[in-house]
């Protein structure tokens, strides 16, 4: 197809009932892109635009909420070092009540598990702490209650009912640490700042402080501690485990659930901008036309045929006759023009309704490629390195996928080249003798005698070649010739059809553009065959060269604008001037730049020639074998990588600029449809 696909614009009005249903139905068909446009949706009283206010509150109290859930699973899959997807999967299902309640029982264990894990950690370094400071003054013959003076420490030893050890470990928090000495004996550790809350706190559960004996610390302080930590360590990698334990259970469930709440988030968010009355909700939007029967009937069936359905065609709609909306752009290819929509969508969408240039890019991109890269072995790597693109299993390469067809295609047309010149891998001696077998088949069918030559073409600049090589430059000018009358076409058919007929007529780029190419390059071609300029020439010229000169005013004259120079005389005089000039310097630019497509295949021709001769060089030395194939090997490497590259480079910048630049003055809107997952697994 050379034209993009028929849309239409619908309109769905469902009740609120399924609503829900319908936005999920549409984000996993991804058939549909919604529009701005509501001029033909439901009319509201004003006893309706009070129930579209509390419709719209309900709609975002649903919103918040789901988004509060969202927070939930988000913080327990980081804490359970889980990784989920930021989009939903397109078959993941609405939560419901059991997907609420899985949620309050994960986020109620995985906080529960939390907080004990940040209580031990912060009770480890406490005790980690105190035992350090404690070790210091182990050996040191003082007093124990001279360590308040002496240090940050704060140790209080007594005398505590067990049964109000729990309680006084609680009401201390995270200011204190309290270690059981054995019975009703405890040890109580806090900083200097924080002695005074300690004091007060265990004045309340009826501490008795004991006398400790004058001299060094007590060893089953140490050890009472030394035990507690290792307590505490141990009930830290029981944690870890049980976390374990819960990642391996959880893990499944928390993706499941967060992709039916990110869907569920969607839906709510798209709901809340949505056409709204008491009952009903009232979406429109852009299909294919060729979708829209299987879509109806989808949608009746969905909701049991409570939805109404109006469809409109793009000449129907205000907004878009008056130029506020863009009709979306949605081609239509087989496998392999495809896979170079990319290119002209990285430029410009079409405007609706005009010439779709896709096809032509994909066969002048192939071809451009195969003339400057031509070489088989070489041509034959990227054929190689296309299929295994288009391999699903393997996942390292799946996101260069979309690449697999168009190094096909370049591939097989840079091999055809290389049977042309005759090289495989830049070595030019493995194909001499079929070369010259296949030329001396025809050559004896046309009565011709003589040895066959070594290759159809030789691109190395030598004396008795020279003169192929013009007819080589002249071949790729041609092809740039073709592909820039293909350009002034495609704009001449798009503003008929856009009914701008000044530019289709009277512009550079339209049938007067194309008349002074044309009749410019059939000047260029008698003088060169032995011609020369004649006064009709001249007149050949003047007359397209005027129809661009007076377009403005032709085109005013026929549209019946007044007046015919809108910004004067001297201005009319100036730009037409200026636009004969631009007009003549652009189609000559044009022509030549093409010359690049030859100095290009000469450049890969002198490489390889290079990397051929250097191969030569040393395979006669010692050990010759193994740098042959080593420079064989790094050269074509530099070869396929650098230049393959660079000739890429170069296609796509002729596409753009020799191409696209001829009708590509305003462009569309590319089909974006609705999905939950904007990037669809191939």
């Amino acid at each position: 197809m050379i034209r993009p696909r028929r849309m239409k614009q619908i309109e769905l009005t469902v009740l609120e009932r399924d609503v829900d249903g319908l936005i999920t139905f549409l984000g996993r068909k991804g058939v549909m892109q919604f529009s701005q446009n509501h001029e033909h949706s439901v009319p509201l009283d004003e006893a309706q635009e009070k129930q579209k206010g509390m419709a719209r509150a309900r709609d975002e109290a649903l919103y918040q909420s789901i988004q509060a859930q969202l927070e939930k699973l988000t913080r327990a899959s980081g804490y359970l070092g889980i990784e989920l997807s930021p989009e939903p999967e397109e078959t993941s299902p609405l939560p419901g009540p059991a997907e609420v309640a899985l949620v309050e029982e994960i986020h109620t264990t995985v906080s529960s598990l939390n907080a004990q894990e940040q209580e031990l950690i912060q009770e480890r370094g406490h005790l980690e702490a105190t035992l350090n400071e404690t070790r210091a003054f182990a050996n040191l013959n003082a007093p124990l209650r001279a360590l308040d003076q002496l240090s940050y420490l704060t140790l209080r030893i007594g005398r505590l009912d067990p049964k109000k050890q729990t309680g006084l470990q609680e009401g201390l928090a995270n200011r204190a640490v309290v270690v059981p000495l054995g019975e009703d004996r405890v040890v109580a550790a806090a900083s200097r700042k924080g002695r005074f809350a300690l004091d007060s706190e265990l004045k309340k559960h009826s501490f008795i402080p004991i006398t400790i004996p004058e001299g060094s610390i007590p060893q089953e302080l140490l050890t009472s501690l030394e035990r507690r930590l290792k307590e505490v360590v141990q009930e830290l990698q029981n944690l870890e485990e049980r976390k374990r334990h819960f990642r391996n259970d959880y893990g499944p469930k928390l993706r499941a659930l967060a992709g039916s709440y990110s869907m569920a988030a969607i839906a709510a968010q798209l709901r809340g901008q949505l056409v709204v009355s008491k009952h009903l909700y009232a979406l429109s939007g852009w299909v294919p036309a060729d979708t829209l029967k299987n879509l109806v009937a989808e949608l009746e069936q969905l909701t049991d045929g409570r939805v109404a359905v109006r469809a409109f065609d793009p000449d129907e709609i205000a907004t878009v006759k008056e130029g506020k909306e863009k009709v979306p752009v949605l081609l239509k290819h087989g496998a392999f023009v495809q896979s170079f929509e990319r290119v002209v969508f990285s430029y410009g969408a079409p405007l609706y309704g005009t010439i779709d240039p896709t096809p032509f890019v994909a066969v002048f991109f192939t071809v451009l490629f195969g003339i400057m890269f031509g070489d088989v072995g070489q041509g034959f790597v990227l054929l190689m390195l296309g299929i295994l693109l288009r391999k699903r299993d393997i996942k390292a390469l799946a996101s260069f996928r979309s690449y697999s067809t168009p190094l096909i295609g370049v591939g097989i047309a840079s091999m055809l080249m290389g049977l042309l010149n005759g090289e495989v891998f830049a070595h030019e001696g493995l194909l001499v003798v079929p070369t010259r077998k296949i030329l001396g088949f025809f050559m004896g069918l046309a009565g011709q005698t003589g040895e066959p030559p070594e290759r159809i073409l030789h691109l190395m600049p030598e004396a008795d070649n020279i003169e192929k090589l013009f007819y080589f430059f002249g071949f790729t000018i041609g092809v740039g010739i073709l592909l820039t009358s293909i350009g002034l076409w495609v704009n001449i058919i798009n503003q008929i059809i856009l009914k701008k007929y000044e530019k289709a007529f009277f512009s550079k780029t339209g049938i007067a553009g194309v008349l002074i190419f044309w009749y410019a390059l059939f000047i260029a071609v008698r003088c060169l065959r032995g011609g020369h300029f004649v006064w009709f020439d001249l007149l050949g010229l003047m007359v397209p060269g005027c129809g661009i000169f007076f377009g403005p005013v032709i085109g005013r004259l026929i549209s019946k604008e007044r007046p015919l120079l809108a910004e004067g005389l001297m201005v009319f005089i100036m730009e037409g001037f200026v636009e004969i000039l631009e007009t003549l310097s652009t189609y000559i630019s044009n022509t030549v730049s093409f010359l690049r497509v030859g100095a290009f295949a000469l450049s890969h021709g002198v490489l390889s020639f290079i990397v051929f001769t250097l191969s030569g060089m040393v395979s006669n030395l010692r050990g010759g074998s193994l740098f042959f194939l080593i420079i064989m090997l790094v050269g074509n490497t530099v070869i396929i990588l650098l230049e393959g590259m660079i000739v890429a480079i170069q296609v796509v910048r002729l596409q753009y600029y020799e191409f696209f630049s001829k009708f590509f003055t305003e462009t569309g809107v590319e089909f974006s449809p609705f999905r939950f997952r904007r990037e669809v697994k191939s």
